[in-house]
């Protein structure tokens, strides 16, 4: 083993300057891998400890032998929503919140940072009068972001804002209790389960492109090493010490790459902890994986671009002599194009009952999307040798000749180039469907305060809210409604409330101003808007939008990344064929003109292809083409186009430089 590591290293270090730089563009490859899978780990971990820190509020079901009394409640100020939670202790077992040394004593308000920064900013008739004087601030468990409103008051067990009942929650949990508690829940809410499922999905739409695109960083300068090795095998050494050699030298290459990526998302976190989500950034340690995660990220990748690298070794261990004469290996076989057919067939007999699976849905949608990529993938080098065929067959220059012979001599490296590019069409043909218009619901008079009450006491509570409001340029009104829980059903529960309505003119300040002389009219309840009912459903949309456009924009820093590495790598690998063509008289122009053409060739029909791909998986799904997702669209052909060309015009130096040795360097 220390004849191979040290017969490894003097590979790496003894192979010169093309050598050196093949493995500086191995090792970015690697590092940009690692940084970016240890980003969707992260992302992971961060909302698993958003949905801890949001499990707590909201209670379940009664307890057999209950300690406390908990309540939810939203209130908000300057449209932003505060989330309220009312506890009274039953007896001294009350369990001590999350973030607070204890529970709270009635009279008591604790909030959090941002909470009692705005108290303070705020005039007291807007915010700090709807509370009780402050106790002491909710730590970092009680809250899901750094910037989030909380406010936790202590109650009486007697109290009414602890006994009376309160609307049903929501859809989005925004109400909820009073509930008698044993303990606080530990369960994720539905809106929680709803993030972390979309995250789980995001992380495969990002992973398996990277975990192709890191499989792909050992094979760059493919075409050095297999010439290296072959000459070995010539002189005597066995297979298995052609595969050492090998695991070796992308082992050590890889490691390297891995603490450099580590190293790249330790100086990303302060930058991702600042991506809006759910109304707030990020704590910075919820961003960090627990360093079980890290370590095996870290020991992974090392793993796969081994494997990947030895995978790639058949030709050089069975046929040495054909590798150092430079033989054509076989030709693809079209099996590769019909597992993406399998797996578009299969997708499109499951996806008609797929939303009716349940939770089982999400593990069945993506496995699909994994299996679509991995096909993709596998069918991407059948294609292209394809696509070279009929490039060679329509060709009336030279530079379209030479692209065309490339493309089929070699499709797999060609492949490598614009894999990156192919797969994100994927991504953001998914997307596209995905992306909901942004929410147009603005009924209602936005200056109109309104309070539901039971029909019998509506009359009672416009009086107090007048007698309140005294001073104030406001207007009370009352429409007594009824309604029925089932209209079909035989004995449907009739409910008539009372819908009290304060209209206060004067912008937002003076909507707060009555909210906070409002506070406790009804206990348990809280004036709102219908622009406050929508602040969470837009919440949700505009978070929708933002994980979209994160998910594109790291696809297309995969993307652009893999389409430069590769080029390199490309130009590095064929640097003896493009040395002779010069000699021989090719001009550079025509060199460079081929260069782009095998490139952009299989990028537009393959991105096209993926995307399309990517529009048939999330046709079941499909929320219709808003204006986001035709801006994805848009985004993914000229930013596509765009981050390949730039990349590539990067490998015309050293083409430049390949073509400027007056003779074919012997290896």
């Amino acid at each position: 083993m220390r004849t191979v590591l040290e017969l490894s290293w003097r590979l790496l270090r003894g192979g010169g300057r093309r050598t050196l730089l093949g493995t500086l563009l191995t090792l970015a490859a690697v590092a940009v891998s690692t940084g970016l899978l240890l980003f969707a780990v992260g992302a992971n971990h961060a909302f698993l400890q958003r949905s801890h820190a949001d499990a707590w509020r909201h209670p379940d079901k009664p307890a057999a032998a209950p300690a406390a009394i908990e309540a939810l409640s939203t209130d908000y100020v300057r449209g932003r929503p505060i989330a309220v939670i009312d506890l009274a202790a039953l007896n001294g077992a009350a369990p001590v919140p999350p973030g607070m040394p204890r529970f709270p004593r009635p009279g008591e308000a604790w909030l959090s940072p941002a909470l009692a920064r705005l108290v303070k900013d705020l005039p007291a008739d807007h915010l700090a009068q709807r509370f009780p004087a402050p106790a002491g601030t909710l730590g970092r468990g009680a809250l899901v972001h750094p910037g989030e409103l909380v406010a936790v008051i202590g109650r009486d067990a007697r109290d009414p804002a602890v006994t009376a009942p309160r609307n049903s929650s929501d859809a989005l949990e925004t109400t909820a209790g009073p509930t008698r508690i044993d303990r606080f829940p530990t369960a994720a809410s539905s809106l929680a389960s709803a993030y972390r499922v979309l995250m789980a999905i995001a992380s495969v739409l990002m992973v398996v492109p990277l975990l192709v695109f890191g499989g792909a960083a050992a094979r760059l300068t493919v075409a050095r090493r297999d010439q290296r090795l072959a000459a070995l095998r010539l002189v005597g050494a066995t297979p298995g010490q052609v595969v050492a050699i090998t695991t070796a030298e992308a082992v050590l290459t890889a490691a390297a790459g891995a603490v450099a990526g580590l190293l790249l998302y330790a100086a990303a976190v302060p930058a991702l902890a600042r991506i809006t989500i759910q109304g707030g950034g990020w704590f910075i340690g919820d961003l960090w994986p627990g360093p079980l995660s890290v370590a095996g990220v870290l020991a992974a990748v090392p793993v796969l671009v081994g494997v990947s690298a030895v995978a790639g070794l058949r030709r050089v261990v069975v046929s040495p002599l054909g590798v150092a004469r430079r033989e054509t290996p076989p030709a693809l076989r079209a099996v590769r194009l019909g597992a993406l057919v399998v797996v578009l067939i299969s997708f499109g007999v499951v996806s008609s009952g797929l939303m009716s699976l349940g939770r089982a849905a999400l593990v069945v949608l993506l496995v699909f999307l994994a299996l679509a990529f991995l096909a993709l993938n596998l069918a991407g080098p059948w294609v292209v040798a394809l696509i070279g065929r009929v490039t060679v067959g329509t060709a009336r220059g030279p530079a379209r000749l030479l692209a065309g012979r490339r493309l089929l001599d070699d499709p797999r490296a060609a492949w490598r180039t614009v894999a990156g590019v192919a797969l994100t069409g994927f991504v953001a043909g998914f997307l596209a469907l995905l992306s909901a218009p942004p929410s147009l619901s603005t009924a209602g008079d936005p200056d109109a305060l309104r309070l539901t009450v039971p029909q019998a006491r509506s009359s009672a509570v416009a009086d107090q809210v007048k007698s309140r409001l005294t001073g104030m340029n406001a207007r009370v009104t009352v429409k007594r409604t009824t309604t029925e829980d089932d209209p079909l059903a035989e004995h449907s529960t009739v409910t008539r409330n009372g819908i009290v309505t304060v209209t206060v003119p004067g912008g937002v300040a003076a909507r707060d101003r009555a909210r906070t002389a409002l506070a406790g009219v009804v206990p348990g309840k809280v004036a709102t808007t219908p622009a406050d009912q929508d602040v969470d459903g837009d919440r949700l949309l505009a978070d929708l939008r933002t994980g979209a456009f994160t998910v594109l924009a790291v696809s297309f820093l995969i993307a652009v990344t893999s389409a430069g590495i590769t080029g390199a790598s490309a130009v590095l690998d064929r640097r003896q064929a493009y040395a002779m063509l010069r000699l021989a008289g090719t001009p550079l122009s025509v060199l460079d003109r081929a260069r782009r053409q095998e490139t952009l060739i299989p990028l537009t029909v393959m991105g096209g292809g993926s995307l399309l791909t990517g529009l048939f998986f999330a046709s079941p799904f499909a929320t219709g083409i808003g204006p986001s997702g035709l801006v994805a669209l848009i985004a993914f052909v000229v930013l596509g186009f765009a981050g390949v060309l730039g990349a590539s015009a990067l490998s015309r130096p050293l083409l430049r430089a390949v073509t400027t040795e007056p003779a074919p360097r012997p290896d």
